[in-house]
Formats: structure tokens, C-alpha cells, sequence
């Protein structure tokens, strides 16, 4: 079995990754910094942590920051010699890098680039980077791995860039590398500041969702089915120096979400608004390469995963506080 570095470990898609590692019997060391980015409840952010560790069996979890040239971060490498690190922390999405570009920059350029010298030095063997499908840009269905990638916005663009920078160290034989493109991604113990949370406990309110574009879509994907390509991409031996779309490979509409939501809840009203110009329009992935590869098989659709995410916020102790 082998022994991995998953930073961001603690994060939606980080814990279930450290998790389904776990139960394959594989050894895992956690780094996350467990932060709000300056934009989420606090309390929120220490309730979903508390739940999330209680998926995960190991004590190696550490508050570390990626970017930091402590000798603890060093020691870690040299001690537990690594075979593979999955490289999930990041600031997650566009909002919270336009909020403040410069830390989103030092956090997914600088501490990226530590990791990987880290990894470079101490012979880590697989250096799994998880990037997104902002890097395509404005794209429409059945996308391919090949699609020319013109990001619109910083994170989209810091992505790509990550992309490159990973690239360049398999270029110089340091290590092989698998680079990961996940979307939309959604489920239990997700925060609320992303579109299915807010349409979820928005409706729970009895609130209006605001659907910005009408026309707009998004191949969302449930938390678990994200998780399992990662890992299952992670431990195969046919992908290394490859890249793969890991989403549920089906767009679907902001309004067609809302109104799902709407009915799946039982009250809630929508407002359809103009397009967010900060996004780019998207549509569905091709993961037939992830399928090829090692198997890649999603399987909860956006009907049975927006009520799976119901059912928990509706259980949910924190979010019976907050009376919804």
C-alpha cells in the first residue's frame, strides 16, 4: 500500500479523498489550514470541519500552510516519504480569489510551487493536481481534454497556470503527474457560499433564488462520484502525465436547478436575472478518457444528489440553529 499527502485534506472533495484512501488501506497525512478565506462564518467553517473529520480514521492531520518555508512542512516530506501527493488546497473558486487576488495568488502559484520542490526533493513518485474547468473558458458540451483552454478570470487563469507549472517538473524528470478537471462540484457538508448551497437553503427560507442567466449551464457533479475519480486516477498506472474531466459529464441549466430545487424543498420562488460576466458560459465534459483509463463510472445524477443534499441540510444540527 502506498503512503500520500492529500492537502486540503479536510475540504468537501479533501475528506471524502482521505476517506475512501483510507478504507483501501492506503496510509494518509493530512495538511489543511482549515480557513474561511475571509469570507465564510467561522462557525460554520469549525462545524463543517468537526463533521468532516469524523469520516477520516487518522491523527496525521496539520494546520499547515502550503506556502510557508517551515522546517515542519520539510520534516513531513523527509520523514513520511511520500509516494503520491494529491494537491486539493486552493482557494476554490472565482469569488473567492477575486476577494482578494494576491492571497489567492501566493496560496495556488507559491504553494504549489513548494510542493512540488518538496516533492522534486525528496522523490515523491505521483503529484496529483487538482485543477478545474474554469481553465477551458467559455465552452459548450462534450469537451474533450484537448479543448483549447482560454480561461476568463484569475482563478480560472492560476489554475491553467498550476497546470503548467506541474507539467514543466514532469518536463525535467522530477516526477510523474496527473492533472484532474473537475465541475460544479456539490453535496452534504459543502459551505453555503456556492450556487446548489445557496439555492438549497434559500428555498429552505422560503427565499427567492436568483438565477443569474437564464440560459446558463453547468455539468454538476456530486462530491462523491468527484472523489472516487480522483482516487481511482491517483492509484492507476495508466495515467500518469495525463489529463482528466472528472464531472458527471451532463449539463444542466441554473433555472432547470432552481426549479429542482424549488420542488424538491417545497417552497421558494426564482428571479432569473442577467448572466454573472465574471463566468464563463459552460456546458458538459467527455470523460470518455476517464472511463478509458481506469474506469471512471458516475453514478448519482442531479435529481437523486440534490435530494441526497436535502436530506442532510434538512438533519443537519448547525443548520437547525440558523432555521431553516
Amino acid at each position: 500500500m502506498s503512503k500520500f499527502l492529500i492537502t486540503g485534506g479536510l475540504g468537501l472533495i479533501g475528506h471524502r479523498v482521505s476517506s475512501l484512501l483510507e478504507k483501501l488501506g492506503h496510509e494518509i497525512v493530512i495538511f489543511d489550514t482549515q480557513t474561511n478565506y475571509g469570507i465564510i462564518p467561522q462557525e460554520e467553517i469549525d462545524y463543517l470541519i468537526s463533521e468532516r473529520k469524523k469520516k477520516i480514521k487518522t491523527s496525521r492531520i496539520y494546520k499547515y500552510d502550503i506556502c510557508s518555508n517551515t522546517g515542519n512542512i520539510e520534516w513531513m516530506f523527509a520523514n513520511h516519504k511520500f509516494d503520491t501527493v494529491i494537491h486539493l488546497a486552493s482557494f476554490p473558486r472565482q469569488k473567492v480569489v477575486n476577494a482578494n487576488p494576491m492571497w489567492g495568488s501566493k496560496v495556488m502559484s507559491e504553494g504549489l510551487l513548494n510542493l512540488c520542490e518538496l516533492s522534486k526533493k525528496y522523490k515523491v513518485k505521483k503529484f496529483v493536481y487538482i485543477s478545474s474547468s474554469m481553465v477551458y473558458g467559455d465552452f459548450t458540451d462534450n469537451v474533450t481534454e484537448e479543448y483549447s483552454c482560454k480561461p476568463q478570470g484569475q482563478y480560472g487563469i492560476l489554475k491553467l497556470t498550476g497546470e503548467y507549472l506541474v507539467k514543466d517538473y514532469t518536463r525535467r524528470g522530477c516526477f510523474d503527474h496527473v492533472i484532474i478537471r473537475p465541475s460544479a462540484v456539490y453535496g452534504p457538508l459543502d459551505v453555503e457560499d456556492r450556487v446548489i448551497a445557496k439555492f438549497m437553503l434559500t428555498a429552505m427560507r422560503g427565499g427567492t433564488l436568483k438565477v443569474n442567466g437564464a440560459g446558463e449551464t453547468l455539468d454538476f457533479t456530486y462530491a462523491d462520484d468527484a472523489a472516487e475519480g480522483i482516487v481511482k486516477a491517483s492509484l492507476s498506472e495508466n495515467t500518469n502525465n495525463k489529463i482528466y474531466n472528472i464531472t458527471k459529464s451532463h449539463s444542466h441549466s441554473l433555472l432547470d436547478a432552481a426549479k429542482l430545487t424549488v420542488k424538491i424543498v417545497g417552497k421558494g420562488s426564482i428571479e432569473v436575472r442577467d448572466k454573472d460576466i465574471d463566468f464563463p458560459s459552460r456546458g458538459a465534459l467527455n470523460i470518455d478518457a476517464a472511463r478509458r483509463d481506469f474506469g471512471y463510472d458516475p453514478k448519482v445524477d442531479v435529481e437523486e444528489g440534490f435530494q441526497k443534499y436535502y436530506d442532510w441540510l434538512s438533519n443537519s444540527r448547525y443548520w437547525a440553529t440558523k432555521n431553516v
